[in-house]
């Protein structure tokens, strides 16, 4: 009521998800998009790699990886917060300095956290989509993907901390036999498969067998801390290439 009855509405956000678009159309009048990049795309100046590599080895291959490479300042995103906690743990546990931010933690811890990073007292930041949402980290080299998302487009949210400014960035992606399907959407979302790797020493098993990832019903939803279960994923010919 306060509001002159002319007037013009902006509204402005990094990612514009269906929900909003409707929301906006249904409380403006002839709205006008404007977009500076295309939808699902990611920046040409971010290298990706999927480290094809066994479910109970991650962690091991992620940790050899940092010391591998002297990765200094590492983003790492899990699905949940039980998996964040636990991943900074082990990292911290084996000299790497590592803590976890989710929305458990206090926003205090966030903020030490994040200023901890910045300034390279800590070496690795694992964090969850919903913690991550408004990190601004200038000049990160390295993102990792220890546990795909159930979301394609949180993919490209995530690699999209790195390689910004003109500045060249990594996006890694620790994938398990489990998560091909997640793969697949992935690299159909961007319209091109993912470059990949086998690490010596971390060849997978090819004869394991895939075990059902948990999910929260409407898992497909960005930003998913929790999860339950969903029905078992069957093996296909090609599944280490996300074919």
């Amino acid at each position: 009521a306060l509001l002159p009855a002319r007037r013009q509405n902006l509204m402005f956000s990094a990612t514009f998800s269906d929900d909003i678009r409707r929301l906006s159309g249904g409380i403006l009048r002839d709205p006008a998009t404007v977009e500076v990049a295309a939808r699902n795309t990611a920046a040409e100046a971010v290298n990706q790699l999927v480290y094809p590599v066994d479910r109970d080895r991650k962690e091991s291959l992620l940790a050899h990886l940092i010391r591998k490479e002297d990765l200094r300042q590492v983003l790492v995103f899990t699905r949940t917060k039980l998996a964040a906690s636990r991943l900074a743990s082990r990292l911290d546990r084996e000299g790497l300095e590592a803590v976890a931010i989710h929305s458990d933690r206090s926003q205090p811890e966030r903020t030490r956290a994040l200023a901890g990073f910045k300034s390279g007292e800590i070496r690795v930041l694992v964090a969850t989509d919903v913690a991550a949402r408004g990190l601004d980290i200038e000049d990160l080299p390295v993102v990792v993907n220890f546990e795909l998302p159930w979301n394609p487009q949180d993919y490209i949210h995530r690699i999209g901390r790195t390689g910004r400014a003109g500045a060249t960035g990594a996006a890694i992606s620790l994938v398990c036999i489990d998560e091909t399907d997640l793969l697949r959407g992935i690299q159909r979302m961007l319209k091109h498969a993912i470059p990949w790797t086998v690490e010596e020493g971390f060849v997978p098993d090819r004869e394991t067998e895939p075990r059902p990832l948990g999910a929260r019903a409407g898992h497909a939803r960005t930003g998913t801390e929790h999860h339950a279960h969903r029905k078992p994923v069957r093996r296909r010919a090609g599944a280490w290439s996300g074919r």
